[in-house]
């Protein structure tokens, strides 16, 4: 078994207690494959709120979230949608991703995009 399967296989836990997604954990790959500044994972960018973008660099106000399959529940859904409205009107861009972008590629390249744009 390689070693990034390995990885993927005892993901961390995020400060929830829940785990680190797999989509997660192969974007952060693709991060530090691509050389890209590091980002806060798991960033609290409303403290009234306690929302977490999965990764974040504050001082771009860029931020990246990975939407698996459980963003499809309805209550989910809505909540992400408030969670979005309220980065907006706090001046962050957000990236929101799935698995598809992040599997073929997508999801980095438009990081980088964002990232050497405001850098």
């Amino acid at each position: 078994m390689s070693s990034l399967a390995v990885d993927l296989l005892t993901l961390p836990k995020r400060f929830s207690g829940k785990p680190v997604s797999q989509l997660e954990e192969t974007l952060a790959l693709h991060i530090r494959a691509e050389k890209l500044p590091p980002p806060e994972r798991e960033y609290v960018f409303a403290p009234d709120r306690k929302w977490r973008m999965d990764f974040a660099w504050p001082r771009l106000m860029l931020a990246v979230e990975v939407d698996g399959e459980v963003h499809r529940i309805s209550e989910r859904f809505h909540a992400d949608i408030e969670k979005h409205a309220r980065a907006l009107l706090l001046g962050w861009t957000v990236l929101r991703v799935g698995g598809r972008e992040v599997r073929n590629g997508l999801a980095i390249h438009w990081l980088k995009a964002l990232i050497w744009e405001r850098t």
